[in-house]
């Protein structure tokens, strides 16, 4: 873990896992290998390219500081239920509060105190364990 000289804060948790969610959503896709297409390129015209519902997604990978501290979210996790887990995940990936409340059938207040009582818990393990 990367030494911090400031005392860990819930929004700095927070703005962690939300880098964290956009470097997963960064890494390249794990394709199992062995597989491939023999069927040949198919070269589409112009006007036929315009109506194809078809985009590049253009990923340009993460760092490895960057996956680093992925990596490091990661381990943080552990110290959460898993209901806390999902929730702190679906919150990081900027799901709205309507879509976690569904998920869990909660209210919304209730949801967002479930999520702030996480962001402190794992502020607090950080700054014990940064203490040691």
């Amino acid at each position: 873990m990367a030494e911090r000289n400031t005392p860990w804060t819930p929004d700095d948790v927070a703005n962690r896992f939300e880098d964290a969610a956009v470097t997963a959503r960064r890494l390249p896709s794990a394709n199992v290998q062995g597989y491939f297409n023999a069927w040949p390129t198919i070269v589409r015209c112009q006007w036929e390219m315009l109506a194809t519902d078809e985009r590049v997604v253009c990923r340009f990978p993460p760092s490895p500081k960057d996956v680093e501290q992925m990596l490091e979210v990661m381990l943080w996790v552990q110290w959460l239920e898993v209901e806390q887990r999902h929730l702190v995940w679906m919150r990081a990936k900027r799901y709205g509060w309507r879509d976690i409340c569904t998920r869990f059938a909660i209210g919304r207040s209730t949801a967002w105190r479930h999520w702030n009582q996480a962001m402190a818990l794992m502020a607090e393990k950080l700054n014990d364990s940064r203490k040691k």
